[in-house]
């Protein structure tokens, strides 16, 4: 006895894909419906609240910036700490005084476009000398001036 394909030649085995993508249907609806039962929406996050009446008083200053103002022709520029006026030879005393019992040492140097800036990295080097570990430099953000 003898058997016979119809076709002659050798069986090929073919996947059969719709059950493959009637499965993957049902998982994507599954996991739809188990994010949309899900309790937490979002993140939370704290909104600022206004002030109370009773803590008026404003924050101490954290930041410290020192400002090299020019002041003229042929005079050095002046030096201002937060708004305080401060002499060349007692800035380095001054910024001591400041940084002994922060933990936090970084200061700012903002300098006047007039003003040379061998003052600016004087303020810088006298800075670095008090105690600064950090030094940024500040612009004018504003419009130029003509």
């Amino acid at each position: 006895m003898a058997f016979s394909t119809a076709g002659g030649g050798p069986l090929r085995a073919e996947i059969n894909i719709t059950p493959m993508i009637d499965v993957l249907l049902v998982l994507i609806i599954v996991f739809m419906v188990v994010v949309s039962m899900s309790d937490e929406k979002g993140l939370q996050a704290q909104i600022p609240q206004p002030p109370t009446k009773e803590n008026s008083a404003p924050p101490p200053v954290r930041t410290i910036v020192i400002q090299v103002a020019w002041s003229g022709d042929k005079q050095p520029p002046g030096l201002k700490i937060n708004e305080e006026n401060v002499s060349w030879d007692k800035l380095h005393d001054r910024l001591f005084d400041i940084f002994k019992q922060r933990a936090e040492r970084i200061a700012f140097v903002k300098g006047d476009d007039d003003v040379a800036f061998q003052y600016v990295a004087d303020a810088i080097s006298i800075a670095r000398n008090s105690g600064v570990e950090r030094v940024g430099l500040l612009t004018n953000t504003g419009p130029e001036r003509p």
